[in-house]
């Protein structure tokens, strides 16, 4: 890869990497549906203003525009909402490594509906190798809370799992649609979406009042979810999709550092361990692949 893609990909992993300490500071003070609501909407104001400048094409029939809503709805308003909640009952590092099982889940998704992504050997392999450190890593919630524990991590499971089948399902509808507008008209029908329920879900509504959850929520929406976005659009266009998906190793890292840092969260065998065999799994299906 060129410089450019190496700084690129480097953002990339970061920004998504610290994104699970910045939900994990933001709930401490506002609701999961609140913080998404307000992530999204910082989100399309970036790419609000991206699209201004590059002026792209917008899909112009009805059946696009529903394939797009759609999208929005499974690949950021469900998946947001699941993991934010989630972070609620268990550390920042658990929830990004389970999130970095979505490749493992893509896997399933694609032998069963694209005819030109089979399951191999090595994939089965890499998916039984990953299952094993999802089991790893949600024996750590057998101790205290056990049920919100486990419920934590299964919802992060959950939006994995949607991450995957959106990616699958995009990739069978959306050929031909510009990368800005993938990314900005999904956005906008989750967000209207996202403030419809989330006075009702948590209400009295309560906005954040400290600056340090203002801050999360800023970066989670004009980094997280814009910069980040155009970042993946680019090296998806610049060295292709499997080179980019290795960021999937890298933010489970950054994560694991951050948390242990800045939440004195725990560092144990398990986590390590479970860690290790996830994204290990990861690597062996994209190297053997």
């Amino acid at each position: 890869m060129r410089t450019k893609d190496w700084l690129a990909f480097i953002a990339l992993g970061t920004i998504w990497g610290s994104s699970f300490l910045w939900i994990k500071i933001a709930v401490q003070e506002i609701g999961p549906f609140t913080l998404v609501a307000l992530r999204l909407l910082f989100g399309v104001l970036g790419l609000l203003v991206v699209f201004l400048f590059a002026r792209p094409e917008l899909p112009r029939t009805w059946r696009m525009l529903l394939i797009l809503t759609l999208i929005g709805f499974t690949n950021n308003a469900l998946p947001y909402v699941l993991i934010s909640w989630g972070e609620l009952y268990i550390d920042s590092a658990v929830a990004a490594i389970l999130n970095s099982t979505t490749p493992l889940f893509a896997m399933i998704f694609a032998h069963l509906y694209l005819r030109d992504d089979r399951m191999t050997t090595s994939r089965l392999i890499g998916l039984l190798v990953g299952f094993v450190g999802i089991v790893i890593l949600v024996s750590r919630g057998l101790g205290s809370n056990v049920r919100f524990n486990l419920a934590g991590q299964l919802a992060v499971l959950i939006a994995s799992v949607s991450y995957a089948g959106t990616a699958v399902f995009a990739r069978k509808t959306t050929q031909g649609i510009s990368p800005v507008a993938l990314a900005l008209v999904p956005l906008i029908g989750a967000d209207i979406f996202m403030w419809m329920i989330t006075p009702i879900v948590e209400s009295p509504l309560s906005l954040p009042s400290l600056p340090i959850t203002w801050l999360a929520v800023i970066w989670l929406g004009l980094l997280g979810t814009c910069i980040a976005f155009l970042l993946y659009y680019y090296l998806l266009h610049s060295v292709g999709p499997t080179r980019t998906a290795l960021v999937t190793y890298v933010f489970p890292l950054v994560s694991v550092v951050l948390g242990v840092i800045f939440l004195n969260e725990l560092l144990d065998w398990q986590l390590v361990v479970g860690g290790a065999l996830v994204v290990g799994s990861i690597v062996f299906v994209n190297t053997r692949s």
